[in-house]
């Protein structure tokens, strides 16, 4: 699924125009980034937590050449899911319809 379908389930879930959607999602996704930038996880509860991780330097090879590189340090976004997403796609059933394991405990028609 990419950002449009995300957009379109919210919409459609939640009544709001697409416009209204999108703005909304891109806040979300600014929050997350703006708080990882800054060195703080984001934990939202059940669904999983990111983290930013320091990577230090590490050799490598160029797969053309077969030289030896060095790959630079940099920071990387880790994702490490919570225990309702982790039971969801274990559980091994197709979710359909406008409900998942995260709405079952929100009234979404009155959001």
């Amino acid at each position: 699924m990419r950002k449009t379908g995300l957009v379109e389930v919210i919409s459609e879930r939640t009544g709001m125009s697409k416009v209204k959607s999108s703005k909304m999602l891109s806040v979300f996704m600014d929050a997350i980034a703006v708080s990882l930038s800054n060195g703080e996880d984001v934990t939202i509860t059940g669904f999983g937590t990111f983290s930013a991780v320091k990577r230090a330097s590490r050799k490598g090879r160029n797969p053309q050449t077969g030289k030896e590189i060095t790959i630079s340090a940099r920071t990387v976004v880790r994702f490490k899911p919570g225990s309702i997403l982790k039971d969801t796609i274990n559980s091994g059933v197709k979710i359909k319809g406008k409900r998942g394991p995260f709405t079952d405990a929100v009234d979404v028609d009155k959001c």
